[in-house]
C-alpha cells in the first residue's frame, strides 16, 4: 500500500509590529466647521459687539454730553458701586426676579394643560384650539396691548362692567394705579401672550409619547392623574426644562407690555422693572453709563438663573 501524505500548511508568523503599524486616528472632516464658521462669525458680530460696547460704557461716565461727541472718562466700577449701593435698584431686582418666577410658572402650567388638552380631543377641536393659540402667540405686542387696554380700562372697561353685573364692587376699579393689580395685569397679559409656545413645545412633545406605554399603565390600573405623574411628565422632563429656562429669561427681561401699562396711567417708580428700569435710567435720565451696568447685572442674573439647568444639560451631554 502506498502511503498518502497530507500537506498541512504550516502557520503564518506572526507579523512584526514594525510591519503592523499603529493603528491610524480617524481624521475629523473639516466640511462641518467650515460650514459653521459664517454662522459664528455673524453671531458673534450681532451679539458679541453689544455685550463689549456694554461693558465698556458701564466702565466710563457716558450721559448726555458724550452722546455728542464729547470723550467719555473711564470711572472703571464706580457705576457698579453706586449700583449695588442703591436701595431702589434692589427693590426693583426682586420684584423682577418675584414677577418672572410666578408669571413663568403660570405659564408652563397653563401651557402643559392646553397641550395635554391638544391630545386628548378630536382632530376638529384640536385644529379650532391651534389655531386660536397660534393667532392669540402672532398678534403683534402693541395691537394685543391696546385691547387689554380697553379691556381693563377703569372707565368704559368690560373687566370692570363684568365684575360689577356680578355683584362685586368694582365701579371705576383703576386697576393700574395698584402695584399688586397692575402686575396682576400685567401676568395676565404676558401668560396669554406665552402660553401658545409653551402649549405647541409641550404637544410636540406629547407626541412622543408611546401610546403602548400608556395603554400598559392603564391596563395595570393606573388612573389619568398616575399616568401624568408617573409617565409622560418624566418623559417629556428635557422639554418642560428648556421651556420653563425660555420663560423665565423672556419674563426676566419683559419690557413693552409693563412699558405700555405705566404709560396707560401708573406711577413708574412703583412698578418698575428690569427692562423699564434700564429705559429709565438710558432714555429718561440720559445715564447711559448706569442703564448699560444695570444691562450687564441682568445678564449676570439671567446666567445665575439658568446656570442649573444649563449644568444639567452639560452633564447630560458628557454621559
Amino acid at each position: 500500500m502506498t502511503a498518502t501524505k497530507e500537506h498541512v500548511s504550516a502557520p503564518a508568523a506572526p507579523r512584526s509590529p514594525k510591519t503592523q503599524g499603529a493603528p491610524r486616528a480617524r481624521r475629523r472632516p473639516i466640511a462641518p466647521y467650515v460650514l459653521l464658521l459664517p454662522a459664528i462669525l455673524i453671531l458673534l458680530l450681532a451679539l458679541g459687539y453689544p455685550i463689549l460696547w456694554q461693558l465698556i460704557t458701564s466702565m466710563q461716565h457716558f450721559g448726555l454730553a458724550q452722546q455728542f461727541g464729547q470723550p467719555a472718562p473711564f470711572v472703571w466700577f464706580d457705576n457698579y458701586i453706586q449700583l449695588f449701593s442703591d436701595s431702589y435698584m434692589w427693590i426693583v431686582v426682586a420684584r423682577s426676579i418675584a414677577f418672572c418666577l410666578v408669571t413663568a410658572a403660570v405659564t408652563v402650567i397653563i401651557g402643559v394643560g392646553l397641550a395635554l388638552l391638544m391630545s386628548g380631543v378630536g382632530r376638529f377641536a384640536r385644529i379650532f384650539l391651534q389655531i386660536a393659540l397660534l393667532l392669540a402667540w402672532a398678534m403683534p405686542v402693541v395691537a394685543a396691548m391696546t385691547v387689554w387696554n380697553w379691556l381693563f380700562d377703569w372707565r368704559r372697561g368690560i373687566v370692570n362692567s363684568v365684575l360689577t353685573s356680578m355683584g362685586l364692587d368694582f365701579q371705576n376699579h383703576n386697576w393700574l394705579q395698584n402695584p399688586l393689580s397692575f402686575f396682576f395685569v400685567a401676568m395676565v397679559i404676558v401668560v396669554w401672550m406665552s402660553v401658545p409656545f409653551v402649549a405647541f413645545s409641550v404637544y410636540a412633545g406629547l407626541t412622543q409619547v408611546s401610546s403602548e406605554v400608556l395603554e400598559a399603565a392603564q391596563m395595570d390600573g393606573a388612573k389619568g392623574f398616575q399616568r401624568l405623574r408617573h409617565i409622560i411628565l418624566p418623559m417629556i422632563r428635557p422639554v418642560l426644562g428648556i421651556v420653563l429656562l425660555l420663560q423665565i429669561i423672556w419674563d426676566l427681561r419683559v419690557f413693552t407690555q409693563i412699558k405700555l401699562l405705566q404709560d396707560k396711567g401708573s406711577i413708574a417708580s412703583e412698578t418698575n422693572l428690569l427692562g423699564t428700569y434700564i429705559y429709565q435710567l438710558g432714555v429718561g435720565s440720559s445715564d447711559f453709563a448706569m442703564a448699560s451696568a444695570v444691562s450687564v447685572f441682568v445678564l449676570i442674573l439671567t446666567i445665575a438663573l439658568s446656570w442649573f439647568y444649563v449644568r444639567s444639560l452639560l452633564k447630560e451631554d458628557e454621559s
